[in-house]
């Protein structure tokens, strides 16, 4: 049954272009590699409040959260799932999912420090969860 079921994830990620890096059977981890940008909580007038997710979780700057494409959702980065991100100190949160368009992509959230968002840009990490 577990091979059937890691072969159908299998053809999943080959459909869908994600690169499955692997599952581990001993300790039920998995791996992807997605697109990674930043994003801030900043007051900005006229717009809905930023610091509030999709899911309703307050963010508030020091919070170690996730934003992830809604086709990561169906893949398990589900409301809660806490993840380790290659390259980065601690475990994060997913507590937002971004808009449809978006798609193998994870937002980091970094507090209301512009300047660490835009040096962030964009770059290609591994999860692990």
């Amino acid at each position: 049954m577990r091979n059937a079921v890691f072969l159908t994830l299998a053809v999943i990620f080959s459909l869908t272009g994600l690169e499955l890096l692997g599952s581990s059977q001993v300790t039920g981890k998995q791996t992807l590699v997605v697109a990674a940008t930043a994003y801030n909580s900043l007051p900005e007038p006229l717009t809905r409040d930023q610091s509030l997710t999709a899911w309703g979780h307050k963010l508030e700057p020091g919070n170690k959260v996730i934003s992830v494409s809604r086709d990561l959702v169906d893949l398990g980065l589900v409301e809660g799932v806490v993840v380790e991100i290659e390259g980065l100190p601690g475990k994060y949160l997913v507590a937002d999912k971004m808009a449809r368009r978006w798609t193998k992509k994870i937002d980091i959230y970094m507090g209301e420090d512009e300047a660490a968002a835009r040096e962030w840009g964009t770059r290609t990490v591994k999860l692990t969860w």
